[in-house]
């Protein structure tokens, strides 16, 4: 039992940088994630929210263990809380409807950013991800640090190849 409540527990976090209440940088780098719907702070045309990785990773990154249907055994997953992201983009609703590349969506409440530790994955074992393996962010829960959580629910919110996110 503790075994498996240890592959859930926190192993790094940094702190949080804190962007101005109604500025969000402009990307210097590749736009990974572009979000919209109910946000108040943006920084893109059309209200929209653009982040790079180090604007991402500059509000702290957060890692994890945890089994995944996805993966053997278990795997390290390092990330941006969503709630985080969320927060910086002053983002008001009760689901977020998430993108991947190949067009795949996935509505996933709000309430799963609040109650979980839900992460937006940029690495997996200390590897970032790419585009051709599930990159270059992967929404990811920790499986095991819940396990009473339906993980057949769950996993249809852990949208890989994650691009945008429309607050609803």
């Amino acid at each position: 039992m503790t075994r498996f409540l240890l592959a859930g527990l926190l192993l790094l976090v940094t702190p949080i940088s804190s962007f101005a209440a109604d500025k969000l940088p402009v990307p210097t780098g590749p736009v990974v994630l572009t979000m919209e719907g109910n946000i108040t702070t943006t920084n893109a045309a059309a209200g929209k929210a653009a982040w790079d990785m180090d604007m991402l990773k500059s509000l702290g990154v957060l890692s994890f263990q945890t089994r995944t249907p996805w993966t053997e055994g278990n795997s390290t997953f390092e990330g941006v809380l969503v709630r985080d992201v969320m927060a910086a983009v002053g983002a008001a609703g009760t689901a977020v409807e998430a993108f991947a590349l190949d067009g795949y969506s996935n509505e996933i409440p709000v309430t799963d950013f609040t109650d979980y530790n839900v992460i937006l994955a940029f690495s997996m074992n200390g590897q970032p991800l790419d585009s051709e393996e599930k990159g270059p962010l992967w929404v990811m829960y920790p499986f095991d640090a819940h396990p009473k959580m339906d993980i057949e629910e769950k996993s249809a919110h852990a949208v890989w190849q994650l691009t945008r996110m429309v607050v609803r």
